[in-house]
């Protein structure tokens, strides 16, 4: 790795390191090198050992020869997604694995969904992740994801929508279908700002909840929540008849935040290899190259090597974890883990200097859904050391190096094992 210094400000002698904020540390002692990092993200890949599952999680029941290769040679550790207790949803768990500390930058679910799905948002513009449900007689949401219709399903729900309401009040309506069951809606027009509260109950039984303004006393919100109102009214009828689905929930209404480059900050160039559009908006937002086209992680992992020598930095994004964990399949969480398993030699061909292998957050089976536990995360290069374990699961995670850290935290390591800082002080 050829070093070169990248962006160092002049270490003065009166400079007090002891109120330096931490972000600028790390950018006076970057340098810059040839080193190529991949971050590789098993979506809510944390799961719970329970007596019924003989106490083993589908990590650690699942047959992973490539993972048990890379463990015995790697660090291991848990990681806190956010902080102790609180469960993260997809963007504060992906911004913290990006480096972002999720309490400073709050981004919603709508804004990373749109800019996924290509669109170019303006200022002013109110965006919402949207997926199509399932409604009773009495508006009572009964399955919130509509049986995870279809994507052509989707299209055609999405197309009618976006063909009867073009506006609302004085706003421009856009929808976009995503991939199954999911779509974005954007407002745009005059005076509008989020964030929203959402039009999800985030469970079955209950209504779809009325939105209103995180901030009560903002008036451009009030007129936000007033148009997501108006296009309820308008789009409800027009879904009455269609089953499964006949309804949608909406979360996440925001505008896009101001957010540093992550080419700036690590000086790294940075791409992303996903398959789903919210993941690829979460990269775009930090100004990720979005790598288009793969489907599988056999497919990802290809095009990797495809593009290794033209980026620095590989976010490469595995789902069926995450989407098997909210179902409550053990099973089907534990072949998705082993056919990530089989794929892994691929990218292995070409092995980075630096491999994290991790989850955004868990998702337990017991659970159905994202939670506060700890994330396991294997981390190896040169530099690494040998933790000795026999296989990446929970339990060795408990028992690896890296002990329990939170996930923001995590981009610096894989910079400092790239050996991209500066020893600090004299």
């Amino acid at each position: 790795m050829a070093a070169g210094r990248a962006g160092r400000a002049d270490r003065g002698a009166g400079v007090e390191c002891c109120i330096m904020k931490l972000d600028e540390l790390y950018a006076e002692l970057t340098l810059k090198t040839d080193a190529k990092l991949a971050l590789v993200v098993l979506d809510g890949l944390g799961d719970l050992a329970v007596r019924e599952r003989d106490y083993l999680t589908p990590l650690e029941a699942a047959v992973t020869p490539n993972l048990d290769a890379l463990a015995k040679d790697a660090a291991q550790g848990r990681m806190i997604p956010v902080a102790p207790g609180i469960t993260p949803g997809s963007g504060p768990g992906h911004l913290a694995l990006f480096g972002y500390d999720p309490l400073e930058y709050a981004v919603g679910r709508g804004v990373i969904e749109a800019l996924g799905l290509g669109l170019e948002l303006r200022a002013g513009d109110v965006a919402a992740r949207a997926n199509f449900c399932t409604l009773d007689a009495q508006g009572i949401v009964t399955d919130r994801r509509a049986g995870r219709i279809e994507t052509a399903v989707c299209e055609k729900l999405c197309a009618l929508l976006a063909s009867k309401i073009t506006r609302v009040g004085d706003a421009e309506v856009i929808i976009k279908a995503g991939k199954g069951h999911r779509f974005v809606v954007v407002f745009r027009g005059p005076g509008l700002e989020g964030p929203l509260t959402d039009a999800d109950p985030h469970r079955e039984g209950q209504p779809i909840p009325v939105v209103q303004p995180v901030n009560a006393k903002a008036a451009k919100a009030k007129k936000a929540a007033k148009l997501v109102a108006e296009f309820y009214k308008a789009a409800l009828p027009l879904l009455a008849k269609k089953r499964p689905a006949n309804g949608f929930l909406m979360r996440g209404l925001a505008h896009q935040p101001e957010i540093p480059s992550f080419a700036a900050r690590y000086q790294l160039r940075p791409a992303c290899l996903a398959v789903y559009p919210m993941y690829k908006g979460l990269a775009q937002l930090v100004g990720m190259a979005k790598i288009e086209g793969p489907q599988t992680i056999a497919e990802q992992f290809t095009r990797y090597l495809e593009e290794y020598e033209h980026y620095d930095f590989f976010f490469i994004h595995y789902k069926y974890t995450d989407m098997h964990g909210e179902d409550g399949n053990f099973e089907a969480k534990k072949r998705a883990i082993e056919e990530f398993d089989a794929a892994l030699p691929i990218l292995l061909r070409q092995r980075p200097d630096v491999l994290a292998i991790t989850g955004d957050h868990s998702t337990p089976c017991p659970i159905k859904g994202h939670s506060w536990h700890p994330q396991p995360v294997l981390l190896t290069s040169a530099w690494s050391g040998a933790d000795k374990l026999e296989r990446f699961t929970e339990t060795g995670a408990n028992l690896g190096s890296l002990g329990l850290f939170e996930a923001k935290h995590l981009l610096r390591l894989m910079q400092a094992n790239a050996r991209m800082f500066d020893k600090f002080g004299a």
